[in-house]
């Protein structure tokens, strides 16, 4: 699809499994079965009136569609879970009961899909990613579906969250960065991660890189998306923190176009659901949760 660059101001809340899990042992005895789908609605409803977008998993998605405010784009993840790749080849696993003819007839006009890749992995993997992805984007070309695709980097033998991993992770998503821009998969936008880990940047954690340093690195890792949207993740980070890495592309004079923000924006909500119910996490969106995302909109200003 041929469109003109647009502004991403995303809240995410495609995570399933794993949230869930997470609700339930927040609510104790009180939860029940409807609590992921409650949380989500209200997240929706409740941080959908400042965002341009909200991200919202296959599974309890289709039902939630109705709850969008008015201005904020449904965008629909194409993954069964966030949470269920195959082990060793960290393969997404598609929905079994959703194909991307099924976008339109839903009046979603945006499709997510991600995936893990490591660019110094074994090559014939990386070619059954490649293939997987391509195949997604030619079918979202063919529907004139909007492709929102997130690669996921990792490095097969350096952990990460490692100082070493640090080091080499703006390298990562530049390279991850420049493949999907070819044209062979027919992304739309590219939803990447922030290349600098802070924990390890001078003035947030161990001052293995510099200040000047960091920008460079926010330069070279988005430069190879050329036309492309380019929205930062944030990657389960702090809200402090994913904060500050968008004032660092900002800085460092970036051309992207906003962000898809997750956990950093609503995981504190968890908790006051958990104890308070419904009317407590409406409370904290209103009050928290949207302010939370006005900053999120001026850092990436």
């Amino acid at each position: 699809m041929q469109t003109q660059a647009r502004t991403f101001h995303g809240v995410a809340v495609d995570a399933g499994s794993g949230l869930e899990a997470t609700l339930r042992q927040a609510r104790g005895a009180q939860a029940t079965t409807d609590d992921l789908v409650i949380f989500k609605r209200c997240v929706i409803e409740g941080l959908g009136t400042g965002a341009s977008t909200a991200l919202i998993d296959a599974q309890t998605g289709p039902d939630l569609l109705q709850y969008y405010p008015q201005g904020c784009a449904p965008t629909l993840a194409y993954e069964a879970d966030v949470y269920h790749i195959s082990d060793e080849d960290r393969i997404t696993v598609l929905p079994e009961h959703l194909t991307p003819q099924d976008y339109a007839a839903l009046g979603v006009e945006q499709l997510k899909f991600f995936i893990y890749y490591a660019p110094d992995d074994d090559p014939s993997l990386n070619r059954r990613k490649q293939k997987l992805v391509a195949d997604i984007g030619q079918q979202c070309a063919d529907l004139d579906l909007r492709y929102l695709m997130e690669p996921l980097v990792y490095h097969p033998t350096i952990e990460s969250g490692s100082a070493e991993y640090a080091r080499i992770k703006p390298d990562l998503v530049k390279r991850a960065t420049e493949l999907f821009a070819e044209p062979r998969f027919n992304a739309d936008v590219l939803k990447v991660e922030v290349p600098v880990d802070l924990n390890y940047v001078e003035g947030y954690g161990q001052p293995h890189r510099s200040h000047e340093e960091t920008l460079d690195a926010f330069r070279d890792a988005a430069a190879p998306a050329g036309h492309l949207d380019l929205v930062y993740l944030s990657a389960g980070v702090s809200f402090e923190w994913f904060e500050s890495s968008l004032k660092l592309a900002s800085e460092a004079d970036v051309k992207f176009n906003g962000f898809m923000c997750g956990r950093a924006l609503w995981s504190d909500a968890i908790d006051i659901f958990g104890t308070g119910g419904e009317d407590a996490l409406r409370r904290w969106l209103r009050d928290t949760g949207l302010p939370r995302l006005t900053r999120l909109i001026k850092a990436s200003e």
